[in-house]
Parts: structure tokens; C-alpha cells; sequence
């Protein structure tokens, strides 16, 4: 049973990116839920129509790749052109692989870096220029604990969410007196997502989940909830946060995930 009441987001639009799947699937159909009509944008068309036909007719699949400005602000606009507006952008595309640093390549750098920061920056501009700068509404930006501390062979990924927690910040001064709320959801390792399966090390789940205050890894649903606080009424105050949401992980020593 969801805290939240079912019509949270009654009447509301949103956009998420990387929403076909894991923690961001989980974010739109947690809004859906809630009453909200949904937009989910990323690069694989079959998932995110699949996921579109899973979650009902409040659910609308637009493919499209947020390294590209031009595509994003096309989308964008046309969702406010069908909607009317844009209430709530939640962006939660990301790219990752573990990778020593001496190893990694400048382009898979790069390319990181172009997918959440770049990527974050273009749907959130384009966010602004078509609804909220007149509307006002709420962004939550999903980063990560990783750069709280030193994450070896996580270089690229580090910095992507270091540089996601400063536009968070800069973006929340910026465009606060247009009525724009901008936050941050920092997730420690989660259940079931793509990211634990791939990035936990072999052997090392016990360990992980002993060395986490409330000693055990986060799910998806958990996330869901932190972002519609954020993007909700009950949050109206809040701007330029990052809520970290790891059980006390990162508190507890070096940020694995």
C-alpha cells in the first residue's frame, strides 16, 4: 500500500527519462498510480512500448536519445503541444560499467558523461523553455553516492553525478523565482535493478549488505516514494536537495554502488 493518497498527482503531466526499465520503470508506474499522466523517453522503442502497454493509456512511450538536444526539445514540445503541460520532469537516464580508470577509454568517458550530465541538462532546458519557465513545476534528477567518496573503477560515472548534483543546485537558484522546484534522489545499491546485477562484485553481496546501517540493499518502490515526496506538494519548500536514499550506506564507509 502505497503512504501516498491515489490522487496525488491527479490532472499532473510528467516526463522520465530511462523509464523502459529498473528504477525509473518503477518511478512511472509509481506516477501513473498516482493519478499522473506519463511521458517515458529513452533509446529502446520496444521496451518503452512495452512498458507503455503494461502501465495503461496515462502512460505515453517516447523514443528519442537526451544526448541529443535538438530530438529532446522536439519531444519535449510535443508533449506539451498534446498535454497542455508539463508538471514534473524526472531524469533518470544514465549509462555505467565498472572500468579502471587507466583502462577507460576518453570516449566511454565521454560518453557517460553525455548521457547523464549533458543528457540532464538538454531535457531539463528543454523542460524550461516549453512549460515551466511560465508554469513553474518540479525536476528531480536521479544521481548516486558515488562521488561522496573515492569509487574505484567508477571515474566516469563519479563525476557524472558530481557534476548532476551541481546543476541541481545551480538550476534550483536559478529558475527558483519562476516557480521551479529542482531536487536530487541520490539511490544506494537497489534490488532488482540492471546496475546492482552488473556492478556488485562477485561474492561480495553479504558483505555489502552487512557494511549498510539498516543492512540490506534498497527497492525499487523505496525510490519511487522519495521522488514523488520531491516532485509533490508535500515537498513545496524543498529546492536544490539531494535526498540520499541508501540506508545509511555511504554514512558507513566507502560508496560501493
Amino acid at each position: 500500500m502505497s503512504a501516498f493518497r491515489s490522487d496525488l498527482f491527479e490532472g499532473k503531466v510528467a516526463l522520465v527519462t530511462g523509464g523502459g526499465s529498473g528504477i525509473g520503470r518503477g518511478i512511472v508506474a509509481a506516477l501513473v498510480e498516482h493519478g499522473a499522466t506519463v511521458a517515458i523517453m529513452g533509446r529502446n522503442a520496444e521496451r518503452l512500448e512495452a512498458t507503455a502497454a503494461e502501465l495503461g493509456s496515462r502512460c505515453v512511450p517516447l523514443a528519442g536519445d537526451v544526448r541529443d538536444a535538438d530530438a529532446v526539445t522536439a519531444l519535449v514540445e510535443g508533449l506539451v503541444a498534446r498535454c497542455g503541460r508539463l508538471d514534473v520532469l524526472v531524469n533518470g537516464a544514465a549509462g555505467n560499467f565498472l572500468a579502471p580508470a587507466a583502462t577507460l577509454s576518453s570516449k566511454g568517458f565521454r560518453t557517460v558523461l553525455e548521457i547523464d550530465t549533458v543528457g540532464t541538462y538538454n531535457v531539463s532546458r528543454a523542460a524550461f523553455l516549453a512549460s515551466m519557465r511560465e508554469a513553474g513545476g518540479a525536476i528531480v534528477n536521479i544521481s548516486a553516492t558515488l562521488h561522496y567518496g573515492g569509487t574505484p573503477m567508477q571515474v566516469h560515472a563519479a563525476s557524472a553525478k558530481a557534476a548532476i548534483d551541481a546543476m541541481t543546485r545551480t538550476l534550483a537558484v536559478e529558475w527558483g523565482p519562476a516557480g521551479i522546484r529542482v531536487n536530487a534522489v541520490a539511490p544506494g545499491p537497489i534490488e532488482d535493478t540492471e546496475g546492482l546485477s552488473r556492478l556488485l562484485p562477485e561474492g561480495m553481496r553479504a558483505a555489502m549488505e552487512r557494511s549498510i546501517p539498516l543492512r540490506r540493499f534498497g527497492r525499487i518502490p523505496e525510490i519511487a516514494d522519495a521522488v514523488l515526496f520531491l516532485a509533490s506538494d508535500a515537498a513545496s519548500l524543498v529546492t536544490g536537495a539531494v535526498l540520499v536514499a541508501d540506508g545509511g550506506a555511504w554514512l558507513a564507509g566507502p560508496a560501493l554502488m
